[in-house]
């Protein structure tokens, strides 16, 4: 399994770039809860954190056991989150376009270069799609971790208020266990309407 480096954020430390920031998404094809973006910016000269990959490839413990490691050991990181009545109201992309400005500008120093996987964003500062960048850009690949891991503690805890959903299972995406919740329950105030599919109001 190949692993990110920090290739990209070397080519921009060398031009000048200090605070360079890497951002990706965690949620968006969910049906219910928020949208994550996660956002990271290493140290300057910053050596890779072994383990380090796209949240996809890893377990929920690996996750868990490198979430400290990157928090510990960056420059800065933050998180930015919006809605499901949001994302319902603007849609998807709109929606993401928002986490991710909101990641930015919660991070505690203001980056100056962005590279974001493979998502086009104005911003203040020059910002860089890269194509399958969670899988070849450390800060990616490490933002990509914090707002999984972020988004699934999250559902963790919104699954005590609506148990019958377990959320704590499948974090609002669509799986069998979650269409049966919906058929039975119907919707509660987390779910996505414009990304429920309509099977899902077949009564079981």
């Amino acid at each position: 399994m190949l692993s990110p480096s920090l290739k990209e954020e070397q080519k921009l430390w060398r031009k000048g770039y200090a605070f360079v920031a890497g951002v990706d998404e965690v949620g968006r094809g969910a049906w219910a809860g928020p949208l994550v973006v996660g956002a990271v910016i290493f140290f300057r000269g910053a050596r890779t954190i072994v383990g380090v990959r796209d949240s996809k490839l890893l377990t929920p413990a690996a996750r868990e056991k490198l979430f400290p490691l990157i928090i510990e050991n960056v420059a800065a990181w933050a998180v930015g989150v919006v809605s499901q009545r949001i994302i319902d109201r603007i849609g998807i992309v709109a929606a993401n376009r928002q986490a991710m400005c909101l990641a930015l500008e919660n991070l505690s120093h203001p980056p100056d270069y962005v590279l974001t996987d493979a998502f086009a964003l104005q911003w203040k500062v020059p910002v860089v799609a890269v194509p399958d960048g969670d899988g070849r850009v450390e800060s990616i690949a490490a933002a990509s971790i914090i707002a999984k891991v972020w988004r699934d503690r999250l559902m963790r805890k919104l699954h005590r208020r609506y148990p019958q959903y377990s959320f704590d299972q499948h974090k609002g995406y669509g799986t069998a266990l979650h269409e049966q919740a919906i058929r039975r329950y119907g919707l509660c105030a987390l779910h996505r309407r414009s990304f429920v599919p309509p099977r899902c109001f077949l009564k079981i």
